[in-house]
């Protein structure tokens, strides 16, 4: 029979306990000793101990033993523990991965703005991002194109206290809109881009379900090109209804888009 051993550590030198939290699916954690983080996509038993794997928004897995004290919550040191059956419901997560706050109301609007190339830019930014945006009181409105973006940043006047956030579709090297965008040179403005030839190619092939967006000639309306060669009617108002549609969170998103957006909701949000 073992005998009782005492435990001898002095007070000042115990670790304090640190809350035990349920993996439950969509939590949002970061491994303490590498940095990763990502929401929970599953628990399992493994022959080192329950380990959780983890998603983080380039849709990129990564395994992890379930140790004590081995991850943060919102900035809290917690342990992991598999979840169980009728266990307590986590926060709920908006579209973009953020926590939910339910119940909060729209903040009102800042100076601040943020502009998109079109309608259908801004329906997507809605779509992911809308919650948080209401939060942090963010209006988002769109441009007719990005040819007149020098003489809007000076219609606009920002400041410190009105920031403006802009985020252009096929900004890549060479392209007419990196010739704009470098016209703009505020340091209270901050132009982004994806490097798609229209937002529609920012969301997941898979999940509109298709293979792939189809390559479009050169010279051809491209949207028209797609309807085509996907074979779908040539309106490409309903064409875009469906892909929206189809869009249920940040994980149908492509990162070169997931980015930009929070760096420009960022960037609008800094105080002055």
């Amino acid at each position: 029979m073992r005998s009782y051993q005492p435990d001898l550590t002095p007070p000042w030198k115990r670790s304090a306990p640190v809350p035990e939290v349920p993996a439950e699916p969509d939590l949002v954690v970061e491994e303490v000793s590498t940095g990763f983080c990502g929401a929970v996509i599953r628990c399992e038993k493994t022959a080192q101990g329950p380990a959780v794997t983890l998603e983080d928004r380039f849709g990129k897995h990564r395994v992890f033993p379930m140790e004590p004290r081995g991850f943060l919550l919102e900035g809290t040191v917690v342990t992991l523990v598999r979840p169980s059956a009728g266990g307590p419901v986590r926060p709920a997560r908006t579209a973009s991965g953020s926590v939910a706050v339910p119940g909060a109301r729209a903040r009102v609007a800042r100076a601040g703005r943020i502009y998109v190339e079109g309608r259908h830019d801004a329906e997507l930014v809605e779509r992911v991002w809308g919650d948080d945006l209401r939060i942090e009181g963010v209006v988002v409105e769109y441009l007719e194109g990005v040819d007149d973006l020098p003489a809007v940043v000076r219609d606009f006047a920002p400041g410190p206290d009105a920031r403006l956030g802009v985020l252009v579709d096929h900004l890549v090297p060479g392209s007419k809109e990196s010739r704009i965008a470098a016209q703009v040179t505020d340091a209270h403005v901050l132009v982004v881009g994806h490097p798609y030839i229209d937002v529609w190619e920012a969301v997941k092939p898979s999940s509109v379900g298709i293979r792939a967006w189809p390559s479009v000639p050169r010279g051809q309306d491209w949207k028209t090109g797609v309807c085509e060669a996907l074979g779908w009617p040539e309106n490409t108002g309903a064409a875009w209804q469906h892909i929206l549609s189809r869009v249920h969170s940040y994980k149908d998103l492509e990162p070169a888009l997931l980015g930009r957006v929070e760096e420009l909701i960022d960037f609008v949000t800094l105080p002055a």
